[in-house]
C-alpha cells in the first residue's frame, strides 16, 4: 500500500466489508472490538480469538490492501505512534457551532471509556491485584507520572487508611533508589503510566522488576512499554474530547479495587479506621473545629 493509498486499518476494514467472506469479517470485527490492541497480537493469537485459520488472516489483510499482515500491523503501530503526542499536538477539540455542549459530549466519551475498559478488563487480574493488595505482609508502593501522579497519590491515600506498609513514592526520581533497596520479592510497585510514557518511570519498573518485586502497571489503551515487565496490567481507556486524557476510567478500576480490598481486609480494616477516628478526634489539630 503506497503512502497515497495508505488510510486507516479500521476504515480499510470498513471499505472491503463487501469483499469479505464470512471467516475474514470475523477477523475484521475482531480487531474492531479492542482496536487496534486486537490486531497488534501474533498472527496465530489474532486467528484463534477469530476462530478461524491463520491463512484467513493473512488473506484478509491482503484485501485490505496490503501485502501481508506484517504490513498491516506496521500502519498498525505507525496509527498508534500518530495517536502518542504531546496534548498540545492533539487536534483542536473544542467544540464547532451548532455542536452539542463540551459538557455532554465528554461525559459520553467518559461513559463510552469506562464501558470499552470494563469490556476489555479481566476480571482475574482484578482479582490477583486485589489479593496482592491486600496482603500486608508485602509493602505496596505507588509512584504515577507528570499527569497521573494525582491517581498513584490517591490509590496510596486510601491503602494507608485500609492497611499498613504503603508508600508513596517521591516525586523527584534522583531519590527513587532509596525505595528501590527496601524492594524485594515481597514488594509491589503499582505504577501509573499514560501517554507520553515516560522514561523515568520505565528505568524504575525494570530495576524493581530485577529485584523480584510485583509490577502492576495502570496504562492506556495503547500500552505503556512497562508492560513488559508488569505482572498485572490494566489498560484502560482515555480518549476525550480534549486536548488532555481523561484518567476518570483508571480511577473508577482503582475505586473498585479499593473497595475489593476493604472487604477483604474488613475486621482489620475497621480497627483502624476507629483508630484512625480516635486519633482526629484526640488531635483536633487535624480537624477544623470551631
Amino acid at each position: 500500500m503506497t503512502e497515497e493509498t495508505r488510510q486507516e486499518v479500521k476504515a480499510a476494514i470498513h471499505a472491503a466489508n463487501a469483499r469479505l467472506t464470512a471467516s475474514e469479517k470475523r477477523v475484521g470485527e475482531m480487531i474492531l472490538r479492542d482496536y487496534p490492541m486486537a490486531g497488534m497480537q501474533s498472527v496465530t493469537k489474532l486467528a484463534e480469538l477469530a476462530e478461524v485459520s491463520t491463512p484467513t488472516v493473512i488473506r484478509m489483510a491482503r484485501k485490505l490492501g496490503y501485502e501481508g499482515f506484517p504490513e498491516m500491523q506496521t500502519a498498525l503501530r505507525e496509527e498508534v505512534a500518530e495517536r502518542i503526542k504531546a496534548p498540545a499536538l492533539k487536534r483542536d477539540a473544542r467544540a464547532e457551532s451548532g455542536e452539542r455542549h463540551l459538557m455532554h459530549r465528554f461525559a459520553e466519551a467518559v461513559v463510552a471509556n469506562i464501558n470499552a475498559s470494563l469490556e476489555r478488563l479481566d476480571p482475574a487480574v482484578f482479582d490477583a491485584v486485589a489479593s496482592l493488595l491486600a496482603d500486608s505482609a508485602r509493602p505496596a508502593y505507588f509512584v504515577g507520572g507528570r499527569i497521573t501522579r494525582a491517581n498513584a497519590s490517591s490509590f496510596h491515600n486510601h491503602m494507608q487508611i485500609i492497611r499498613s506498609n504503603v508508600t508513596l513514592l517521591s516525586q523527584t526520581p534522583n531519590v527513587w533508589p532509596h525505595y528501590l533497596l527496601d524492594m524485594d520479592e515481597a514488594a509491589v510497585l503499582v505504577v501509573f503510566d499514560i501517554r507520553r510514557y515516560e522514561k523515568d518511570l520505565q528505568k524504575l519498573a525494570e530495576l524493581a522488576h530485577a529485584r523480584g518485586a510485583a509490577i502492576v502497571l495502570f496504562t492506556d489503551q495503547w500500552g505503556s512499554p512497562i508492560a513488559e515487565v508488569a505482572q498485572h496490567v490494566f489498560r484502560l481507556q482515555v480518549e476525550a474530547p480534549s486536548n488532555w486524557d481523561s484518567t476518570i476510567a483508571i480511577m473508577a478500576v482503582v475505586e473498585a479495587l479499593i473497595a475489593d480490598v476493604q472487604a477483604r481486609r474488613w475486621d482489620e480494616s475497621r480497627d483502624r479506621l476507629e483508630e484512625l477516628e480516635s486519633m482526629f478526634t484526640t488531635t483536633r489539630v487535624f480537624r477544623n473545629f470551631t
